[in-house]
């Protein structure tokens, strides 16, 4: 199987899908991550940008992924865009290596970098623009999904869950690499906060950790 990860900024490739990729790598399917925006120029100092970059190929590499596009897309900025400005490189991306899968963030986040992303990424793939893509899921973004409210978007439940029992600590080890994202307990970006969600979603389903997902699009 041929796996893209779709996300906004460094750190978000793996925070709600990291199990989940370094689940098909381990079944030997083909993941590329790509994160589209450039990442650096809200949270960071520019001279921070190269750092920034060398991280993320250390937790694509821990996660077992097979590639990694950084884009330049302006950070925080998404929706200063026309949507098709958006699409337009990951239409590139998804011509170059057909997926059969599709993974991104979930469309009500509180993120607009995140929406916006998302409604890109039901552009690119459009059936007849993309034939190869069978299945769209979006992934929650800890400290941004939960924080939107039902007043701007239906809330995230999900309805397809992965088992990523044998990999936790191997996702919990890449989000070591963003060492300037990691929070102190309680804060969902920390080390616990992000092993009790997965706890939490295996509890839901009989498995000791998973990772949850909304289905957007599959195709049997």
């Amino acid at each position: 199987m041929r796996v893209l990860v779709i996300a906004a900024h460094p750190d978000d490739e793996l925070l709600g899908v990291g199990g989940t990729v370094a689940m098909h790598a381990r079944k030997g399917d083909e993941v590329v991550l790509a994160v589209m925006c450039e990442g650096v120029s809200v949270r960071y100092s520019p001279e921070r940008h190269e750092e920034v970059r060398l991280q993320a190929r250390k937790a694509a590499e821990i996660l077992g992924a097979a590639d990694l596009h950084l884009g330049d897309l302006p950070d925080q900025r998404l929706d200063t865009l026309a949507v098709s400005e958006v699409a337009a490189p990951v239409e590139d991306l998804v011509r170059k290596h057909s997926p059969d899968c599709i993974y991104t963030h979930f469309a009500g986040d509180i993120n607009r970098d995140h929406r916006v992303l998302a409604e890109a990424v039901l552009i690119a793939a459009r059936p007849y623009s993309a034939p190869s893509v069978r299945e769209i899921l979006m992934f929650e973004t800890p400290s941004s999904t939960e924080w939107s409210s039902p007043q701007l978007a239906a809330p995230f439940q999900p309805n397809c869950y992965v088992d990523i029992s044998p990999v936790l600590e191997t996702k919990l080890a890449a989000f070591a690499s963003y060492k300037a994202e990691i929070r102190e307990y309680p804060h969902p970006r920390s080390f616990r906060a992000l092993q009790e969600r997965a706890r939490y979603w295996g509890s839901l389903m009989n498995r000791p950790a998973a990772e949850a997902f909304v289905v957007s699009r599959v195709v049997r």
